[in-house]
């Protein structure tokens, strides 16, 4: 027969709906220290978020980067023309619509964001190695695939 109770009144729930708390904590948590350690200057959230889209997508238009970032054109033309004053996004013409302009990232900034991953690397690489022994490194990385299979779920 099914158990009728409330999902949080189940044991096995109920530690789920704890752990669930707890690691979202404890990941946010993980998350600030990490952004400590290599920051991307005075960059707002929308800010990064077009160079990484143009990192990880590659030449984008305004339009493109609006849509994604869903807002306006013109308030993505605000974001952009920022980025280009602080030499972090060079634009060019569309070779197959010159009245289209492509933005990409600048070498300036492409470096930018390898300088910032690798001093996160860093730390967190410092960090296990100073705070935990071989066995809970071991651990850590059983977890590290559990994480994974929640991340993609």
């Amino acid at each position: 027969m099914k158990d009728q109770r409330a999902p949080q009144n189940r044991p096995e729930a109920a530690r789920a709906l704890a752990v669930a708390a707890e690691l979202r904590v404890v990941v946010g948590r993980l998350v600030r220290r990490l952004r400590e350690q290599a920051s991307a200057g005075d960059l707002t959230s929308s800010q990064k978020s077009v160079l990484l889209h143009l990192e990880r997508e590659g030449t984008a238009t305004v339009t493109v980067l609006a849509r994604a970032q869903d807002m306006r054109p013109q308030s993505m033309g605000a974001i952009v023309s920022t980025l280009e004053v602080a030499g972090l996004v060079d634009g060019a013409p569309d070779p197959a619509d010159g009245r289209q302009t492509l933005l990409s990232l600048t070498a300036a900034c492409r470096d930018m964001i390898v300088a910032g991953r690798a001093a996160r690397q860093d730390w967190l690489f410092r960090a296990i190695q100073t705070n935990l022994d071989g066995e809970e490194q071991e651990q850590l990385a059983g977890a590290v695939e559990l994480l994974k299979r929640l991340a993609a779920s």
